[in-house]
This record gives structure tokens, sequence and C-alpha cells, in this order.
């Protein structure tokens, strides 16, 4: 055997090797052992109560730990980064939210792209935004409300957790749709706004459904309209923005399933089957409705365009509100 048939023959065993390899990664069960999820912000907030009611189910359903791992700060963009960054093997998944789309929308320099280092899996949750407004206003619908603004342009405050937050954006949105000229008062945080609507220190605020609704059954805040496409069982007599008279509007809270972008499909696909099971439990829907949001399910496609949207969405408002990234 010739020079060349020794080197063609080592090359092709090479490649030979390479292949059987390939196949027997490919050919190994999963899981084999815990898997984490990555929340990139603090333990007891409704993203990490959600994905410990998912994440137990799912551990249920692969015969393996899931280990919630909170990884919280810089707006959502720690965590974020630890997910995009983890090994593309199944063995590490993430739950990302509506702080990652205003990052994105706003320009923010993150050290990851939103569109192209996770592989979408899909939406467990979302959380409905309300318009709500001090008792003491006489607005006592959303048209009535609209029509008081712009009557008395610059009189009113509106609320939000702080600058370029989802409540500050819900807020512009709001201003850019109906045309009138409310103040913005940013708070140090979502509670502080919400004491200071319940205060009257500002007297509109576009709040989610978790915040919203003891304050309403306390008699502390009216809501005028859910921000959504059908009403809500948690208000069930508060119309929608679009029978309210607002169509267009909607404003929500996500709580979305994702892994780094190379995980292989196999996996994807099996975590996506379970995901999809588990969704449609009576017991988990329970779990999830008890912590004030909405059980969601639907494909990674769905979720990839639903993103591209949101994203949109939150940039409009952020021109609108002159917010740009830094």
């Amino acid at each position: 055997m010739g020079l060349r048939e020794r080197m063609t023959t080592a090359a092709s065993s090479m490649m030979l090797g390479a292949a059987l390899l390939s196949c027997a990664y490919a050919a190994q069960p999963y899981p084999e052992r815990p898997i984490r999820v990555i929340v990139p912000f603090v333990a007891g907030g409704s993203y990490d109560a959600i994905m410990r009611v998912v994440g137990e189910s799912l551990g249920e359903a692969l015969k393996q730990q899931v280990v919630v791992e909170n990884r919280g700060g810089a707006s959502g963009m720690i965590g974020g980064e630890i997910l995009a960054r983890a090994t593309p093997d199944g063995y590490t998944l993430g739950m990302l939210g509506d702080n990652h789309s205003v990052l994105a929308a706003t320009g923010r320099k993150t050290p990851y792209d939103l569109f192209k280092d996770f592989a979408p899996i899909m939406r467990v949750a979302s959380v409905d935004y309300v318009v709500v407004v001090h008792s003491s206003m006489p607005a006592r619908s959303l048209r009535e409300l609209i029509a008081l603004l712009k009557a008395n342009p610059g009189k009113y405050n509106y609320g939000s957790g702080g600058t370029a937050g989802t409540t500050h954006l819900a807020g512009a949105r709001f201003s850019q749709l109906t045309g009138v000229n409310i103040v913005h008062v940013p708070y140090k945080g979502g509670g502080l706004a919400v004491t200071g609507l319940a205060g009257n220190e500002v007297q509109l605020m576009i709040l989610n459904m978790i915040s919203a609704r003891p304050q309403v059954q306390a008699g502390m805040i009216r809501a005028l309209a859910v921000a959504a496409r059908k009403r809500s069982a948690y208000l069930p007599k508060v119309p929608t923005t679009a029978e309210a008279g607002l169509p267009g509007y909607e404003v929500s809270q996500f709580y979305g399933m994702f892994a780094p972008v190379k995980t292989p499909k196999r996996i994807l696909a099996r975590i996506e089957n379970e995901l999809t099971r588990i969704m449609s439990s009576a017991a988990v829907k329970k779990k999830i409705e008890a912590q004030g949001a909405d059980p969601y399910s639907e494909t990674p496609v769905q979720l990839a365009a639903f993103l591209k949207e949101n994203v949109t969405l939150y940039r409009e408002s952020a021109q609108a509100a002159g917010i740009r990234g830094q």
C-alpha cells in the first residue's frame, strides 16, 4: 500500500470514528443527571415561584432533579449571560421574561443576543396588566379616564417601578395610543410604586394582575380595564381594553422557557413534549393560578414569533418615551 493510500485509509478511519462517537452521543439517554434552571431574578419573586412549580413536575417527568438557580441582578442580564454561555447539552435551561425584551427594545448593551443565543421552548405562564387609578379619581371607565386626561394635560401622574422598566414603557404606550399628556413618576421598585398609587402620590398605573388584584379588592385602587384580549378570571367584571374603547392596547408579563441555542433538537423536543403535558395538568394549572398567573402552552415557533412582536412593541414605547440604551 502506497503512502497516499495509507493516508486516505487513516483519514477515513478518523472520520468513521468521529461519526461513531457522534452517533453514540446522540444515542445517550437524556437526562442522566440533575438539570439546573437559571432564573435571572431573586428568590421569592413570581419568576422563582412559577419556575419551582414547573420544575417540580418537570423533574418528575424526566426522573431527574431539577434545580432552580437564582442568579438575579442587572435587570436579568446576569442570569441571561449564564444561560447563553452554558454548555448546550440540555442540562442547563432558563426562564426569561419581559425584562429581557425591554433590554433588547431599548438597545441596552447585553453580553448575549436575545434572538441568536437562546433556543425558545415555550411560555409556561403569563400575567395580564390592568389599567388602574386611585380610588379618588372621578373616572369610572377607561373612556372617562382618557377624556379626563385629555382635558387636563400634565395634571395627573402615572407611576412605574423605574425608568425604562415594563411599567414605564406600558404607561408610555398608553400615552402614545390615547394622545394624553401624563407625567411619569419613576419609583425605585414596583412595590414602592404601588404604595405611591395607594397613597395618591400618582393617580394612574399600568399594573400587573398579581399586584393589582389585592389592592382593587381592598378598595384602594380602581380597575378600569384589563390590557388583554380576553377578560381575566381574577377580575371577571373588569372589561378588556378593547371592550373599554382602546383596542390594540395589550400588556402582559411572560414566563418563557429557553435553552442555549445549540442544544440538540432531540433534547429540546423532549423538554417541549414534557412541558406540554405538564401545562395541561389540572394540578399544575391550579398551582400557577394560585400565584396569580395564567398557565400557558405553545410551540417554540410561537414563542419565537411572540418574542419578536414583544420587543417591537416595547421598542415603539421606548421611542415614544425618548428612552435610549446605554
